[in-house]
């Protein structure tokens, strides 16, 4: 969904207001997908399910989005920019209705039908704001806008986690469903005030099917959408098993596990930014030496995990490798675009997209297998390996600049 614009003199919040509105819409989008996992107990009691099926309320949402990213972006090619966004945050605002429908009638699998279109919901918004999020702004801002605009999913995070309980205990927790559907709109209505009167038109039209033959035989955007699986695998594995060895291994407790896990998301937003500030100003544009320094410092850090014990200095390693492994996802959704031809951008971030996630749903299951089998040693040094292919195949990755 390659754009452009037929203004060319525009004030900054003309410029930055659609990455806002973006930025909004996703970071609802992102709150409601993890919004069930901070009210667990609240979910299993009033559904009567155990904590399996709760799960699936959060995992369905990554499971269907691997399946449908990539006809989400075709789709997304023929569509015009504005009506794509508003599209967007319609199914998110119907996905979170229908949800609360389905909790106050205490129907499971009600519920989780609704998770399935938000899963839709969450792929659309995601795909149509990394396609969008740089082609609002000068070329020389592309890696920064995209690269905000991805700082929206840990922030999202942190407003699911922190905002629901406290959402749930005067409204019951059913209302947290609707009620990040509803900040979707805001994002919208930003987005639709900030780019009226602009003129955006399909630089080359719909793509045909030569095209989209095209797209999946470049062995660029196959280097690329590795790097993102690569990336996010190492991103699920480390979210998903550092609350469990701090608190087995270094007997932290539950909650101050949970704390200090929190940072690793959460340094997410300044990283995310960073890789495309570091691009565009530090690099004069080129994205492959951000790639490499990403992977580059994420290998001795999560090393580095197996070699000490005391709380500080994991701590550290914590903060450290968060903003390691999330350098290079806040690059990827505009490195993408820059190796296929415009009309089909969108499709290239949607694969970027089912490909990452695709990491994401698959490395906190092999993980946990190898921890069963051998430790939290053998599973540092196996996200250690992850890295250092990630660094071989970033150093393979195509130039831009």
């Amino acid at each position: 969904m390659a754009v452009t614009s037929a203004q060319t003199d525009r004030s900054p919040w003309r410029t930055f207001g659609p990455v806002a509105g973006l930025f909004v819409l996703s970071a609802a989008a992102a709150a409601y997908e993890i919004a069930p996992a901070s009210v667990v107990p609240l979910v299993r009691a009033s559904l009567g399910v155990g904590p399996t099926a709760a799960g699936w309320l959060v995992s369905v949402m990554y499971a269907t989005a691997v399946i449908t990213s990539v006809p989400a972006g075709v789709v997304l090619e023929r569509l015009p920019v504005r009506r794509a966004v508003v599209g967007a945050g319609v199914a998110l605002l119907v996905a979170g209705a229908w949800g609360w429908y389905a909790a106050v009638a205490g129907s499971f699998w009600l519920l989780l039908a609704s998770r399935l279109l938000g899963g839709i919901a969450y792929v659309l918004v995601w795909n149509a704001g990394a396609s969008l999020a740089g082609q609002v702004v000068r070329s020389d801002l592309r890696a920064t806008a995209v690269g905000v605009f991805t700082a929206s999913a840990p922030v999202g995070f942190a407003l699911g986690q922190f905002a629901s309980p406290l959402i749930a205990a005067p409204f019951g927790w059913p209302a947290i469903l609707p009620a990040y559907g509803t900040l979707g709109v805001v994002g919208v209505a930003v987005f639709l005030v900030t780019t009226r009167g602009t003129a955006f038109e399909i630089e080359s039209g719909s793509p045909d099917r030569a095209a989209f033959v095209d797209l999946f035989e470049n062995r660029a955007m196959w280097t690329l959408s590795t790097l993102c699986f690569l990336a996010f695998s190492l991103y699920l594995f480390l979210n998903s098993w550092l609350p469990s060895y701090l608190t087995t291994e270094l007997d932290v407790s539950l909650a101050l596990g949970g704390v200090l896990t929190a940072l690793f998301p959460a340094v997410g937003v300044v990283s995310r930014t960073s890789g495309g500030v570091f691009s565009d100003r530090l690099f004069g544009g080129r994205r492959r030496p951000v790639a490499l320094l990403s992977f580059g410092l994420a290998a001795p850090t999560i090393a580095a995990f197996t070699l000490v014990d005391r709380l500080a200095v994991v701590v550290a390693l914590v903060v450290v490798a968060g903003f390691a492994v999330q350098l290079a996802i806040g690059l990827l959704f505009s490195y993408v675009t820059e190796v296929v031809e415009p009309e089909v951008g969108a499709t290239a971030v949607s694969v970027l997209t089912s490909v990452g996630l695709f990491g994401a749903f698959l490395a906190p299951i092999v993980a946990g297998r190898v921890i069963d089998a051998a430790g939290y040693r053998p599973a540092f040094l196996l996200g250690t390996a992850v890295s250092l292919v990630g660094v071989a195949v970033a150093w393979r990755a195509p130039r831009t600049g």
